[in-house]
């Protein structure tokens, strides 16, 4: 994949120079809130009638980092799944670190995710899921690489412009460990989302045309509770994900340009600005060019109150598949094709729940735990794609704040 400190930083000076929000409900309720939003999306669609096989008698002894505001370390059903040990938890708050034990059932715990990483050999921990706050994830995976640990990430991979220089960091860090990285991107196992790259990489959706990707979750006169704040006045475009993951976990393809529009706000936390990251946007609607000459529509919508989705559509130039009905427009013999398709998701091994964000937790584990096992399955969001993801929302905020000036995005 490579990429050096001195590519990507041609690219990025050229362009320079969870449980969802059910959120307040439409009444106006001053920001209360019923459930975080997406957590609460536990209809993971149809599923296929295919058995569940065991692919490995094998247990991955894992780490767990964080149960925080969502309760987000143990939602992942490592404790459940059949070929992962819970062997050891932290939080940086006590009593949530005792919660996350008792809900995994790991046998040790420790008051941070540097001294659980630092103490992996003794522990014989052979990979990590760090669900700590947004701004530490990329550079706790990167010590954890170091530390010759697999890693998955919850989201974003990369958190905002300060941190663009971890990217070739990470990539570096993942090359000399020759272990793998996985980021959370729950998108990709939304049953729309997996049935979209079904059809595409078999091709019945023909080129890639167009894709619009929205992420509404209303932030409510409150705001959202985070470690140190960290959500405080958060630019929308660097939580991306959720939008973005409708065309990189459907097609792999990645982002080139960008120019973005910014929605100001008068709720609190972005009125006039006064933030630690200097946003007066609630809403960011970014235009994409895609590295497979498409384009791409994607929305990150904080001040909508009322109403919350992670949606997505791709279209392609042989057919169109519609999310939320299951159709399927097509043209010429890829009716045939489709119809070979199997677009349903695989059953999960007896006893382990889909869990929320459309039944799509345990999928990304169960992705994650085979990639460690099976010699050559490529897991969804790799390493590439959980920064090709990332990134470009960081130069979608970076245009907005110049008035939507085209900013070219650095490829990994």
């Amino acid at each position: 994949m490579g990429i050096s400190r001195k590519n990507f930083f041609i690219g990025s000076v050229a362009a320079v120079a969870t449980i969802g929000l059910k959120a307040a409900d439409s009444a106006g309720t001053g920001g209360k809130r019923k459930m975080m939003q997406g957590f609460d999306e536990t209809d993971a669609g149809k599923i296929s009638k295919v058995p569940w096989k065991p692919f490995s008698d094998r247990k991955v002894r894992v780490g767990i980092a964080g149960e925080g505001v969502c309760n987000f370390g143990s939602a992942f059903a490592y404790q459940t799944h059949p070929n992962a040990e819970v062997v050891a938890v932290t939080d940086l708050n006590p009593a949530k670190c005792a919660l996350l034990q008792e809900r995994t059932g790991a046998k040790k715990t420790y008051s941070s995710c540097e001294e659980m990483i630092k103490n992996a050999a003794a522990d014989r921990l052979e990979a990590i899921y760090i669900a700590t706050d947004a701004p530490s994830h990329a550079r706790l995976a990167i010590l954890a690489l170091e530390y010759g640990l697999h890693v998955a990430s919850a989201v974003p991979a990369i958190f905002g412009k300060d941190q663009l220089e971890l990217v070739p960091k990470i990539v570096e860090a993942a090359k000399k460990s020759g272990r793998l990285y996985m980021m959370n991107e729950t998108t990709a196992f939304r049953p729309q989302c997996f049935a979209m790259r079904r059809i595409f990489e078999a091709g019945a959706m023909g080129a890639h045309v167009y894709t619009e990707g929205e992420y509404f979750h209303y932030w409510g006169e409150k705001g959202i509770s985070s470690y140190n704040g960290w959500r405080h006045g958060l630019p929308p475009q660097y939580y991306c994900t959720h939008s973005n993951g409708f065309y990189t976990c459907t097609t792999h393809g990645s982002f080139t340009e960008v120019t973005c529009i910014g929605i100001k706000s008068d709720l609190p936390d972005f009125k006039d600005a006064a933030n630690v990251y200097g946003n007066p946007y609630g809403s960011e609607v970014a235009l994409f060019k895609t590295s497979d000459g498409g384009a791409a529509r994607m929305a990150v919508v904080w001040g909508v109150p009322g109403y919350g989705c992670e949606m997505g559509r791709v279209h392609g130039s042989k057919g169109s598949y519609a999310a939320k009905t299951g159709a399927y427009w097509y043209s010429g013999r890829e009716n045939e094709l489709f119809a070979k398709l199997d677009i349903l998701k695989p059953q999960l091994p007896p006893g382990v729940p889909a869990g929320q964000h459309g039944g799509s937790h345990a999928y990304l584990t169960d992705d994650f735990l085979r990639g460690i096992l099976i010699p050559g399955h490529k897991m969804c969001v790799d390493l590439k794609t959980a920064l090709d993801t990332t990134v470009a929302g960081i130069f979608a905020h970076m245009s907005a704040m110049k008035d939507g000036e085209t900013l070219k995005i650095p490829q990994v």
